[in-house]
This record gives structure tokens, sequence and C-alpha cells, in this order.
């Protein structure tokens, strides 16, 4: 199977699966899809922001609900929650509008949220406010940087695959180093 067969037939489901999980560099290479047309921009900003919106709600609830259960069980989620707590009252709606922007508390963010008694409501409408400036901003990059790529490199098209598996192969190692270092 050739990659544009996988973008075209798996590449809105890796959109939605990485961007409710985390989603900065899938959404990346999701905009240098788009600007290849494996994908349509619109469609992968649609898909991420309504994902990535629905993980922050989900990551909420979990920190309602059971957030000092998740602290104890793990303790890199503990660490990234305690640099939100502090922040909490003081930058409530701009903390919870830029989360999912600020490094590590993409998920630890919400949970430590949902801890905090911030009103279901207040979070769900600067939680969708914030999906939908991220969504079409990091996908953008993604799209610019496949534009730039395109102009530096005038025959890109002969060099597209394997500049899309060095982006993938890139993140994959930097997610492999996160990982490590969090469990080390």
């Amino acid at each position: 199977m050739q990659l544009a067969e996988l973008i075209d037939t798996y590449g809105y489901l890796a959109v939605a699966v990485g961007t409710f999980l985390e989603g900065e560099t899938v959404l990346v290479l999701a905009g240098l899809a788009a600007h290849r047309d494996y994908l349509s921009l619109p469609g992968v900003i649609l898909v991420a922001l309504l994902a990535s919106f629905l993980g922050d709600q989900l990551y909420f609830y979990l920190g309602r609900r059971h957030g000092p259960a998740l602290l104890g069980r793990f303790p890199a989620l503990r660490a990234a929650a305690d640099r939100v707590a502090p922040h909490i009252r003081r930058h409530q709606n701009l903390l919870i509008l830029f989360i999912r922007f600020l490094y590590g508390l993409r998920v630890a963010g919400p949970v430590a949220i949902g801890m905090s008694g911030v009103s279901r409501l207040r979070f769900f409408l600067l939680n969708l406010a914030g999906a939908a400036l991220w969504a079409p901003l990091v996908a953008g990059l993604g799209y610019a940087f496949g534009l730039a790529l395109e102009r530096v490199l005038e025959d890109a098209h002969r060099y597209e695959e394997l500049i899309f598996l060095g982006v993938v192969a890139v993140a994959l190692l930097f997610g492999l180093v996160r990982r490590l270092r969090r469990r080390g």
C-alpha cells in the first residue's frame, strides 16, 4: 500500500486519535498532508477541533471524578498537574483557553482544572474556544510548512514520501525520548 493510500484510508482517523490524546505532531503532519492534497484542510481542522475538544472534556471529567486517584497512580501526571494548580485560580479563563498550547500540560491541565471546581459550563465554553483557536493554527502551520518546503524544493513531489516518512520518524523518536525521560 502506497503512502497516499494509507493517508486516504486512515488519515482522518489518525488525526482524530492523535488530537484526542495529545496531538500537535499529528496535526502538523495532517496540515502537511492537506497541503499535498492527501487530506482536506477544512476536514483536518474540523476533525482536530472536535477530537481535541472531546479529549479535553474527558480529561476534565476524569479529573473531576477520579483526580486524586489518577495523580496517585501516575507520578508524571501529578508533577504536571502540580505545575498547573497554582495558576488555576488567578488565570482561570486564560488557562482553560490556552492549556492545549502549553507543552506537557495537554492531559494534566484539564485533569487539574477538573479537580479545582471550575464550573462545567465555563470549562465547556472555554475549551471549545481553545480548540477552535488551536486546530486551525496548528494545522495551518503544517500546511505552511508544506508550502515553504515546496518553494525550497521546487520538485518536492519526487521526495515527498521520503520527507513525510522522515518527519514521522523524527516525531516518533521525539515521542520515544520524551516517554523514556518521564519513566527515568
